[in-house]
């Protein structure tokens, strides 16, 4: 009996991965890519008691030979995000600080009103970009006071959809837009920002909304806005970072292909997941918030700060501008399909209405 309900479990969790492969953009599709590392768990779970306890019979090669191909399948998309995998972004050799940018990255979750928390946190990193999703007109108004002084240049976008925005910095911002790129709902930040040696380097800040039962049918509003951004990058290249709360997973089909069509880099590839959400469940939680760089930059250091009430974790990084070294890295490049792909979704995005 044990071993017919392991191999039905291994079956399920099969299927799961399989699924995930399915080039759609339903949202009960693409869900599947998120929860790669609690499937993987499970799936060695599944085998291990299989092989200890499964019995003999059918059922129980079925439960090992399930679980293997779902524990090797999501370990492909796994492993890159781990220490066993070289690393993408190269480290910094020296710290300049007058080369170096940190950003910090968080989505407050509008509902949440610990404000002070994450102020604290702010003062005590001193960095020199705070970018906070969710941030409604209540976060404006806590946040203005707090860090008017040491960060005065600022965009602000305080909406109460859950897609509001606000972008503080103490260096100088040049050339800055607000765009509605897919979705006249969803804003998105374009940015120069001018470092302590006066050179200049691009920043967009994004929030596509993401694919779920409760905001949207499909990924395919998120995907268009991910894949533009690329498509602007690759368009007119300078050095660059990208940074929000994507809603999507690092290893997903969308973000590696926004990854090859814009050229960047993912400082996380052989360093770790820093899993930002969801901040009170362990068990259930994927890096969802992200920093994208171009290969003119190195990792001085990158962490996951505190939990201070939002459904999310902040994630800070500290990233040295050397284009000298730009050699060093392996850019992602895309092929002439995946760029005719990213364009044909970039289009369906911009003209096919939401239904959610």
């Amino acid at each position: 009996m044990l071993g017919i309900l392991l191999g039905c479990i291994a079956i399920v969790l099969l299927l799961a991965t399989l699924i995930a492969r399915i080039e759609l953009h339903w949202w009960w599709v693409r869900s599947f890519e998120f929860p790669r590392l609690q499937i993987a768990f499970l799936a060695l779970v599944t085998g291990l008691l299989a092989a200890l306890f499964g019995g003999t019979g059918p059922w129980q090669w079925v439960a090992l030979i399930a679980s293997g191909i779902t524990f090797l399948v999501q370990a492909f998309y796994i492993m890159p995000f781990t220490r066993l995998w070289p690393i993408q972004v190269k480290t910094a050799k020296s710290n300049d600080d007058d080369k170096t940018i940190t950003l910090l990255i968080a989505n407050v979750l509008t509902p949440n009103h610990h404000a002070q928390p994450l102020i604290d946190m702010i003062k005590e990193h001193q960095p020199d970009i705070i970018l906070t999703l969710e941030s409604d007109q209540w976060w404006q108004d806590q946040l203005d006071p707090a860090l008017a002084e040491q960060w005065p240049n600022s965009v602000k976008i305080p909406l109460d959809n859950l897609y509001g925005m606000h972008l503080y910095s103490h260096l100088e911002l040049t050339d800055t837009s607000v765009k509605w790129l897919i979705q006249d709902d969803i804003p998105s930040i374009h940015t120069n920002v001018t470092l302590p040696n006066g050179d200049s380097i691009r920043l967009f800040a994004l929030h596509p909304r993401p694919p779920a039962p409760s905001e949207s049918e499909k990924s395919l509003w998120r995907d268009a806005e991910l894949l533009l951004v690329g498509k602007k990058i690759h368009e007119d290249p300078k050095p660059t970072l990208v940074a929000g709360d994507l809603n999507d997973v690092a290893w997903s089909r969308t973000t590696r292909l926004f990854c090859r069509i814009g050229g960047m880099l993912d400082p996380r590839r052989g360093r770790g997941l820093f899993s930002t959400f969801h901040a009170k469940y362990p068990m259930l939680r994927w890096p969802l918030d992200h920093i994208f760089v171009t290969e003119h930059f190195t990792l001085v250091g990158m962490k996951r700060l505190d939990y201070y009430g939002s459904d999310h974790f902040p994630i800070l990084a500290t990233f040295c501008y050397r284009p000298s070294r730009k050699d060093e890295a392996e850019t992602p490049e895309a092929s002439a399909e995946e760029r005719s792909e990213a364009n044909d979704t970039i289009q369906e995005g911009k003209t096919e209405e939401q239904e959610t």
